[in-house]
């Protein structure tokens, strides 16, 4: 039966509100217009709660990216309970609901296994916490950025380079990744420089720790910096790696406050370097070998023949002739006749 023919057999709009209400709501179509309405009002009752909800919820939790989840969930627990309340007005139950729900879920089951997947392992991310909204971190592929937001499907970066990742949680999870801003920004750098055997070694360690402390984000000294149980010092400071085939390996250590410029705040060092290079008994190393030679190092024999003592030379050039080719085609020096 059609609406048409529904209103046809319903009888006349009582005269009472309460009757008229109720003589309304025996058509479909009422129905439906309020659950869209419900529906529509769950939606700006959502935007309206994370707007108010947002400050106390970003207090109670410290961390930014939690915080956000747990609005993010009111936002979607807001518009499905509207939506189980819009269903019920056109007469769909919750058994309804749930197994319509159910049955697309199994429907499309290895659609939304990868998502689902994701979901689980955002919620690992949210609790182990390798990293918060904020944090510069290298990827293993040596890409850095800044989290820039974490969901409980992808966490998103941004990278040095002004682009966006957006990488998935279940490969996050799988990646090695290393977080420069957790706890303690300060992070050491180590520059390596091979010198050669004849110069001034000690001279070449005070020349690469003076070039590091004259740079304005390292730290120059002060307390020792502790990692875990073992203490290292703050200041810059030149060690002898080892003795490499074309001379010795110096690596200098020095700590930086932030990691955000690292590789301008290397540069900056080399530069010192290669500056104070130019007055000092110091010179780079570079891959040469030294041949010796002494009374034990033997004789180099090199023998040499006479032409006249190998007849068998004598008798190929007599038949190559003047060209050294041989045969009836050869050459002989005149124009050819016809």
């Amino acid at each position: 039966m059609d609406i048409g023919a529904a209103a046809q057999t319903t009888p006349a709009p009582p005269a009472g509100t309460p009757e008229l209400l109720q003589w309304l709501w025996t058509f479909t179509a009422v129905r439906i217009i309020v659950a869209l309405g419900i529906v529509g009002l769950g939606i700006v009752l959502s935007k309206f709660l994370v707007r108010l909800l947002g400050r106390p919820v970003a207090r109670r939790f410290e961390r930014q990216s939690v915080a956000q989840t747990v609005l993010g969930l009111l936002r979607v627990s807001t518009v499905v309970i509207a939506t189980l309340i819009g269903g019920s007005m056109v007469g769909l139950g919750l058994g309804d609901i749930v197994l319509s729900v159910t049955v697309f879920s199994a429907v499309l089951g290895l659609v939304l296994a990868p998502i689902v997947g994701s979901v689980i392992n955002g919620v690992f991310v949210l609790a182990d916490n390798p990293y918060e909204i904020g944090d510069m971190i290298e990827l293993e592929d040596g890409r850095r950025g800044f989290v820039d937001d974490i969901t409980l499907r992808y966490t998103k970066i941004f990278t040095l380079e002004n682009t966006f990742l957006v990488i998935p949680n279940s490969q996050m999870r799988e990646r090695d990744v290393t977080n420069f801003s957790a706890e303690d920004e300060r992070t050491r750098l180590s520059i390596p420089l091979l010198v050669t055997y004849e110069g001034d070694l000690n001279q070449a360690r005070r020349l690469m720790e003076r070039a590091a402390r004259n740079c304005d984000d390292v730290i120059e000294g002060g307390p020792d910096i502790r990692i875990g149980s073992a203490r290292y010092p703050a200041k810059p400071t030149c060690l002898i790696d080892a003795y490499a085939d074309n001379g010795v390996r110096l690596v200098l250590r020095f700590w930086v406050r932030t990691p955000y410029k690292i590789p301008r705040v290397e540069s900056t060092v080399r530069e010192r370097i290669w500056e104070g290079l130019e007055d000092a008994n110091v010179e780079i190393a570079y891959p040469h070998q030294h041949l010796l030679f002494d009374e034990t190092s033997g004789q180099a024999r090199v023998a040499v023949e006479e032409a006249s003592d190998r007849p068998d030379i004598d008798r190929r050039r007599e038949d190559s002739g003047p060209t050294g080719s041989t045969g009836d085609d050869a050459p002989t020096g005149e124009p050819p006749t016809e």
